[in-house]
């Protein structure tokens, strides 16, 4: 999966706070990710998080 730093990826099942998109900070064997709602970050493993992922929306160059 193409997944860059700075994508804003929209997973299946959302945050507590009720967004269900969030900001890539960090890529590798886990990924470090910004909450777009509240702006909490996580750090998971990149086969947990590419499960969920339904869109990458990447900004244009």
């Amino acid at each position: 999966m193409d997944v860059r730093v700075g994508d804003i990826i929209t997973l299946k099942k959302s945050h507590p706070c009720g967004s269900n998109r969030w900001q890539v900070l960090r890529i590798g064997a886990d990924f470090r990710l910004r909450c777009m709602g509240c702006g909490h970050e996580i750090m998971s493993p990149r086969s947990n998080i590419e499960r969920f992922i339904r869109k990458i929306e990447r900004e244009a160059q």
